[in-house]
């Protein structure tokens, strides 16, 4: 449930590789593609693909369409990955904003067991945080002469920027910060630069998959984690689950 909160920021493309004048140039990738980047990620264990997804072919789309969703599948699992990460440090340390968590004065939860303060949160406000990521999903799957799709020739990882104005089919108010370097910090940033700090992002998402999933493994199965016993509290609830209701069991007469 952290990672699925974490989702409304990890979404943005953190480190991905985004310079508008690259945008209108395809870019197909192969397995050959997939097997240097392997090379360049981990030299030791290299390309490892037990599933041979690699030469899969998705819905019919043709495999480089294929190996773009992948790519970019595992670039945002990675991202969310982080953010869940980080934030579940947090919380169990008992870090949270001084002001109230909503309009009618609810303070944020003092729990410091992470997935027990998401079942704290009250269902409203997690419908906003849903809200934000169905936009934010939406708009990362926009298709346009500035932005091509991941499975069409695009970068995998790339989040559109924020296109605002009355005639830009956009959104209709301006929007002064896009998701990906909001400041620009990285506009005089080199290719060079840019390909190195994405594949550091696609080793952290990684490690980063593995530690969320550590922790929550311990916390619902004791010593199924032995690093972690005794670290992380205990948790008798169910991780996956959004809701502490079960909207769409109830209709069934399921809880």
């Amino acid at each position: 449930k952290l990672a699925i909160a974490a989702l409304l920021a990890g979404s943005a493309a953190a480190f991905a590789p985004s310079q508008q004048g690259a945008r209108s140039v395809a870019l197909h990738e192969t397995k050959a593609d997939l097997e240097a980047l392997a090379k360049e990620l981990n030299p030791i264990v290299g390309f490892y693909d037990p599933l041979n997804l690699a030469e899969a072919d998705f819905w019919g789309a043709g495999n480089e369409a294929t190996i773009g969703f992948l790519r970019h599948a595992e670039i945002k699992h990675g991202r969310v990955a982080m953010f869940a990460f980080v934030g579940y440090i947090v919380h169990a340390n008992g870090i949270k904003f001084p002001w109230a968590m909503q309009m009618d004065g609810t303070p944020f939860p003092t729990e410091t067991n992470p997935p027990a303060l998401w079942d704290a949160i009250s269902d409203t406000a997690k419908w906003q945080i849903f809200t934000l990521i169905a936009f934010l999903e939406f708009w990362s799957e926009l298709s346009t002469d500035t932005h091509k799709h991941y499975m069409a020739g695009g970068k995998p990882g790339d989040f559109p920027d924020f296109v605002s104005g009355p005639d830009s089919g956009g959104i209709p108010h301006p929007v002064p910060f896009n998701l990906y370097d909001p400041f620009k910090f990285s506009k005089n940033m080199s290719e060079e630069t840019k390909a190195r700090r994405l594949r550091a992002e696609i080793n952290n998402g990684r490690l980063a998959q593995l530690g969320i999933i550590g922790f929550l493994s311990e916390q619902c199965v004791s010593g199924s984690v032995p690093l972690l016993s005794g670290i992380v509290q205990p948790y008798d609830g169910e991780p996956m689950a959004p809701f502490m209701t079960n909207y769409l069991g109830s209709a069934w007469g399921l809880n």
